[in-house]
């Protein structure tokens, strides 16, 4: 969850002391990291999974401040649109029975929240995009209560100076302007955290960045936007165009996206944190008390808020967390790469699968960002999310070679292998990995489901094309209630 800001207006001193603040937080963390302050224990790692509300004929609810309340859940919290909610799964020890364990708290607290948003009308479904989310849906009005989002709203069209454009090439195309980030809303996704050292920090965002196309290509389930078929994971290229705080002028000069996958391998963790104040204005210049160097000098650690509110108004894929718990810092990557759902064997599955595969990657003895370019990896990015499964992606020692072929040839065994390392229970690795193998086998993604069922319904029922959106989503969220994995879905009724 995002920090909550009180509603304000900022002046030119603000970003000056703002700016001074994030160096000294970037000071602090670099003694940090020269003392060996962090906590180094047993990998943890957690979830974020951000939902839609639709009403009971499928179309977007735009009730969940009502939903909120309803459920009345700390774990539960708003997002950017009144159509979205979002669950925090606390983190947990990756070993043992740690995935099986999750997957039962997902399920849990995903029921016990949608049986609560049904006494005020409403259901919640784990989707990439809402297939039945329409342009009128996503204007200013329809942002969530909340000064955070409201602020920076106007932030970003403040630097931006114009409208936002949102144009989109795929199976058809998409052209339309906003005044707003509420477009941002429709982009819900499925956030994994893994705790790391510094020491091997740099390693694993590495291996995450490699393994970013592949994870997009298993998980796509974003190929309706706005009524139009577009690509398999359509959230990708909306979600870096809708917070684009670029006019085209700065584009061309070569400024950084604020959605940003990056442009080099890291060595330290430092790297992404310095990139962020070099590269990127304040949007929130929002200032605390504490001085971090004045709190170290006393013997403690500190918050580092400023460098950590910058650092989550920059969204790279795979982002850099620094938190304080229990007086102790820690550092987590977080991988925001893919979409939420389908079920939740289905976001079990894919955790799995990262979590596994980043492992074996990052401490390989011949590391494959030594063998792969950086461009190379944020290419095939963009081509898993056009095409999913049916995506060709460059891999070292294969060459151009098939997403499908790629996972079951050469990644399913290292990440079997990974969760292996992790400790991990056999029989919960071969379970959820085998939710994987048989995706590929079947080629049949959340995407690939909802392309070939609107496909059916419009070809055997008649309808045009919102109807049939419209009966997907409710034969969506019936299936995704049954656990059972994607690929098992009927495409006919």
């Amino acid at each position: 969850m995002g920090r909550e800001i009180q509603a304000i207006k900022f002046t030119g001193e603000d970003r000056r002391l703002y700016r001074e603040k994030v160096r000294r937080s970037l000071d602090a963390l670099a003694r940090m990291l020269r003392d060996n302050a962090f906590e180094d224990k047993p990998a943890h790692v957690g979830q974020e999974i951000e939902l839609n509300l639709v009403d009971s004929e499928a179309q977007p609810s735009m009730r969940n401040a009502e939903v909120l309340d309803a459920i009345a859940n700390p774990a539960w919290g708003v997002e950017v649109g009144q159509f979205n909610l979002e669950i925090n799964v606390p983190p947990r020890r990756l070993a043992g029975g740690a995935l099986a364990d999750l997957e039962q708290v997902v399920r849990d607290d995903l029921n016990a929240g949608d049986e609560k948003a049904r006494g005020t009308g409403t259901r919640v479904v784990m989707i990439g995009i809402l297939p039945t989310l329409r342009k009128e849906d996503v204007h200013l009005g329809n942002l969530s209560a909340s000064d955070r989002f409201r602020v920076l709203n106007e932030q970003i069209f403040a630097t931006r100076g114009e409208d936002m454009r949102i144009a989109i090439d795929g199976a058809e195309r998409l052209l339309t302007h906003t005044d707003s980030i509420t477009p941002e809303a429709a982009c819900t996704s499925l956030q994994l955290h893994l705790q790391v050292n510094p020491e091997s920090f740099a390693s694993y965002w590495n291996a995450a960045q490699a393994a970013a196309a592949v994870q997009v290509a298993l998980g796509a389930n974003s190929p309706f936007l706005f009524g139009k078929q577009l690509w398999h994971e359509t959230r990708i290229t909306l979600f870096e165009q809708a917070t684009d705080t670029r006019p085209d002028e700065l584009k061309e000069q070569g400024v950084r996206p604020r959605v940003w996958f990056g442009e080099h391998w890291i060595t330290s963790v430092f790297d992404l944190f310095e990139e962020n104040l070099r590269y990127f204005p304040a949007l929130l210049p929002i200032c605390e008390d504490e001085d971090p160097v004045a709190v170290l000098d006393g013997g403690a650690y500190p918050n580092l808020a400023e460098m950590s509110l910058h650092n989550g108004t920059v969204y790279r894929w795979n982002r850099p967390i620094y938190a304080l718990v229990d007086g102790t810092p820690h550092l987590r990557v977080e991988n925001r790469v893919l979409p939420a759902g389908p079920s939740v064997a289905d976001v079990l599955a894919n955790a799995a699968f990262y979590y596994g595969l980043v492992r074996t990657l990052a401490e390989a003895q011949r590391p494959i960002w030594t063998q792969m370019s950086f461009a190379a990896a944020g290419e095939n990015l963009h081509e898993a999310a056009r095409r999913g499964l049916d995506a060709n992606l460059y891999w070292p020692g294969l060459g151009e070679v098939p997403a499908a072929e790629l996972v079951l040839r050469r990644l399913l065994p290292m990440a079997r292998e990974g969760l292996s390392h992790w400790g991990v229970d056999s029989a919960d690795a071969d379970r959820l990995l085998g939710i994987i193998e048989q995706r590929c086998i079947t080629g049949q993604t959340g995407a690939a489901w909802q392309i070939a069922t609107v496909a059916e319904i419009s070809a055997h029922g008649g309808s045009d094309r919102p109807e049939a959106l419209r009966q997907m989503t409710q034969r969506y969220i019936e299936h995704m209630h049954t656990n059972e994995p994607v690929h098992t879905w009927p495409v006919t009724g």
